[in-house]
């Protein structure tokens, strides 16, 4: 099993900065799971710094806030102190979109909301969406341009279609690659590439998982790093048993790669319990 270290890096873009913030780190079952009593879920209980809330991200760049998926039940909130320029998507699980039920029933100026080709969504989003202004299907390898940011929807493997979202400020790439088993051949292919700078990646099981679907163990993420050769990678989507396995067989991970916190921004290491 694999855990990371301290590690110092400064994290400097070309003229601008993108600035790039886990929202959640965690699979949809969360940490702590809900009655279970392993050593990760236990601690998690405790130590808030542990837990781990629905998998998503915001992005700012030149001042605009930018939100990868909207699982978080506090997005009304944080969106009111905050309002978005545009949502991000990756796929129409609940556990991505749950926070849109209650923030859609707000007030003022629309928010858009990009997403991959899904006839069906997630229950009654599409007919009843109230501020939010859902945009056509988005086009795998088709770039969508935001003020500075360019943003490239690339295809995953999941059971709902699904994509990650390469981000381009003009100085930052970073790839977000979320709710994944594998990469497809396209996908990796312009991803080896378009050679990102940051890989956000899906490492949901640990590495004794016999039968992953859906999403990478942490071993099928490592070989998918390895291919890609990023400078930095940061893993997360993570389930209680990749927690629990870390702290029972600790070790390191490459130097650049690490497991994601719930909080974490990319221009600082934070420590790993």
């Amino acid at each position: 099993m694999f855990c990371s270290g301290l590690i110092a890096w400064d994290f400097m873009a070309g003229e601008q900065l993108m600035e790039f913030r886990f929202g959640g780190t965690g699979d949809s079952a969360q940490v702590p799971r809900f009655g279970c009593g392993c050593e990760a879920c236990s601690r998690a209980r405790v130590l808030t710094s542990l837990q781990r809330g629905p998998c998503s991200a915001e992005v700012r760049v030149d001042g605009k806030l930018y939100l990868l998926d909207a699982g978080r039940m506090d997005l009304a909130h944080s969106c009111e102190i905050e309002r978005p320029s545009a949502f991000l998507i990756t796929h129409y699980h609940a556990d991505h979109v749950q926070g849109l039920f209650h923030l859609r029933w707000g007030s003022g100026e629309s928010i858009p909301v990009y997403g991959p080709k899904d006839a069906h969504g997630c229950a009654d989003l599409y007919k009843n969406s109230g501020v939010l202004d859902f945009q056509p299907g988005l086009k795998p390898f088709k770039a969508i341009k935001f003020e500075s940011l360019t943003v490239t929807p690339v295809p995953l493997k999941h059971s709902k279609p699904t994509l990650g979202y390469c981000l381009d400020d003009g100085g930052t790439r970073l790839a977000y690659l979320t709710d994944t088993c594998g990469l497809p051949t396209e996908t990796e292919r312009f991803l080896r590439s378009w050679k990102p700078d940051v890989v956000v990646l899906d490492a949901c099981y640990p590495a004794t998982y016999q039968a992953p679907h859906n999403h990478n163990t942490i071993t099928q993420a490592l070989e998918i790093i390895t291919r890609l050769d990023p400078p930095r990678t940061y893993l997360t989507h993570i389930g209680h048993d990749l927690d629990a396995e870390c702290l029972a067989n600790p070790s390191r991970l490459p130097l650049n790669v690490r497991i994601a916190r719930d909080g974490e921004s990319l221009n600082e290491w934070m420590v790993s319990p």
